[in-house]
């Protein structure tokens, strides 16, 4: 608790310290390069600004809003670093979106146990820094959230209005993260999902779970996956679809947006196996055996209600979501791209 006020109180001075002319316009650089393209999103009065748009996540979702009728402004990292609150406040002036999605995240679980202070700023501090901006624009902030919030001790899937208890790192950064947005920004809709895995990978983690069980099988090397650990494998490219159906029906609060069923990490290894005709040494263990740095919620499975409750269709199963997945990489790289 200590440390976590202490990083607090040092980004609040990071912030409110006065900034030289220099500082400014180096932040304003940092936006000089920015691309732009138009693309649609009906309900958008304005543009749709994406953070992290060339991540796992970010790129499915500047994907999906290429067939919707607005402006998208794509913007990865190196053209928009959101831990910087100048940079952050330079780029929705010069853009004045409607809409800023955060697909940005420092998503390397065990990276997060070891490096507290960056998890937070990232995940944490950097939602601030968007919150406050939206709100002042009066732009609609969307976050994207963990189920890793939970305990997994629940027993059952969990709802959004069920109460958070994050046990790692990651966790309490992410609802940090949704606290900021909560709080500071009205006009806000924050997805929670689960175990994301897309055709761009994931850099922080050098590929996903999906490409870690196919290129260690194809190396002939044994497979030690967990089996007491129950979660919804989600595809990017469903959960980016469903995001912007969100958006479109003008839904704000907090929304769980998962690939339907459930299974453990095994089964979901075994599954892509099957799929893949590969052949492979799959070894089941516990969490308590495999020994990570971070802690993970045994079963956290994320009920998506909210979406029921408002009569908008569920995710496909992610068995069918999988099979999407691995027909779609398996195309050549430039009919996948087109």
């Amino acid at each position: 608790m200590r440390l976590c006020v202490a990083i607090t109180e040092a980004h609040l001075s990071s912030i409110q310290v006065q900034r030289s002319s220099d500082e400014w316009l180096n932040a304003n650089d940092k936006c000089t390069q920015l691309q732009w393209r138009c693309i649609a999103l009906p309900t958008a009065n304005g543009c749709v600004l994406v953070t992290g748009a060339t991540g796992q996540l970010g790129s499915d979702v500047v994907e999906v809003l290429k067939h919707e009728d607005a402006q998208v402004i794509a913007l990865p990292h190196t053209q928009l670093d959101i831990t910087d609150y100048a940079a952050v406040t330079v780029a929705l002036e010069r853009y004045h979106p409607s809409i800023v999605i955060n697909c940005a995240a420092f998503v390397h679980v065990d990276e997060c146990e070891r490096d507290l202070e960056a998890a937070f700023r990232v995940n944490a501090f950097a939602v601030w820094h968007l919150a406050i901006q939206c709100a002042r624009m009066h732009a609609t902030l969307v976050h994207i959230s963990s189920d890793y919030v939970f305990d997994g001790e629940k027993g059952i899937a969990y709802r959004e209005d069920d109460t958070p208890n994050p046990i790692n790192v990651y966790g309490l950064s992410k609802l940090a993260g949704e606290c900021f947005a909560r709080n500071y920004c009205n006009e806000h809709l924050i997805v929670r999902t689960s175990g994301l895995y897309g055709l761009h990978g994931s850099r922080a983690k050098r590929g996903n779970f999906v490409e870690f069980v196919i290129n260690t099988a194809r190396d002939g090397m044994p497979l030690r996956i967990v089996t007491d650990l129950i979660s919804r494998p989600t595809f990017t490219m469903d959960l980016a679809t469903k995001l912007v159906e969100l958006l479109r029906a003008n839904v704000r609060g907090t929304v769980h947006v998962t690939n339907s069923g459930q299974c453990s990490w095994y089964e979901f290894a075994c599954t892509i196996i099957k799929l893949m005709n590969l052949e492979a040494s799959i070894v089941p263990i516990t969490s308590e055996q495999w020994q990570r740095p971070a802690r993970r919620p045994r079963y956290c499975v994320l009920d998506n209600h909210r979406l029921r409750m408002l009569g908008i269709s569920q995710l496909r199963h992610w068995r069918d979501a999988l099979e999407e997945y691995l027909r779609l990489r398996a195309r050549p790289k430039c009919d996948a791209d087109g």
